[in-house]
């Protein structure tokens, strides 16, 4: 199980695409996936405000908008093959 955050806000129409594509991966059962708001926090806003959204993997490593499957999964090979 591999954990990943994403940095999302409320009314966000490309978040809402960011978390379908996550969502419908063949191995999304593996995924824990965080929603993270940044709206609740200045700091995430000053930080992600204008890129948003954005995955954050388990080294810490993001993924900026725009991303397809592919790109996710490429990550995902890399992070789980570092841990």
């Amino acid at each position: 199980m591999i954990t990943l955050q994403l940095f999302s806000t409320a009314g966000c129409h490309l978040c809402e695409l960011a978390f379908e594509q996550v969502k419908s991966l063949p191995n999304a059962d593996q995924i824990n996936l965080q929603i993270v708001e940044i709206g609740d926090d200045d700091g995430l806003v000053e930080q992600y405000g204008i890129r948003i959204p954005v995955l954050k993997f388990p080294d810490n490593s993001e993924l900026n908008w725009p991303f397809e499957q592919h790109n996710i999964l490429q990550k995902i090979a890399v992070v789980t093959e570092e841990l």
